[in-house]
């Protein structure tokens, strides 16, 4: 009875270690994660927008750019998920 009880109290407090996480921190995970992927995207955006503006050049620069940005936070995203 003395061992049952034991482990018991092992795996509650293993449990207790190992909680999930709360919404709030799930939330706030997932709009960090957001913001990792678009702020890239953005700035390739508005970099390639001045680009176009100072060469007359439509989308030439807007275009790869912003696949650019958007590549880099998608590769910093992974870079942030697998430190996790």
């Amino acid at each position: 009875m003395a061992e049952a009880s034991r482990l018991a109290a092992a795996r509650r407090e293993l449990l207790r270690e190992q909680a999930e996480p709360s919404l709030g921190r799930r939330l706030g995970q997932i709009g960090a994660l957001g913001w990792t992927i678009v702020l890239p995207a953005l700035a390739g955006l508005f970099l390639g927008r001045w680009l176009d503006k100072a060469y007359s050049t439509g989308v030439f620069f807007s275009a790869p750019l912003v696949m650019i940005g958007a590549g880099a936070g998608l590769w910093l995203a992974w870079k942030w998920m697998s430190r996790q």
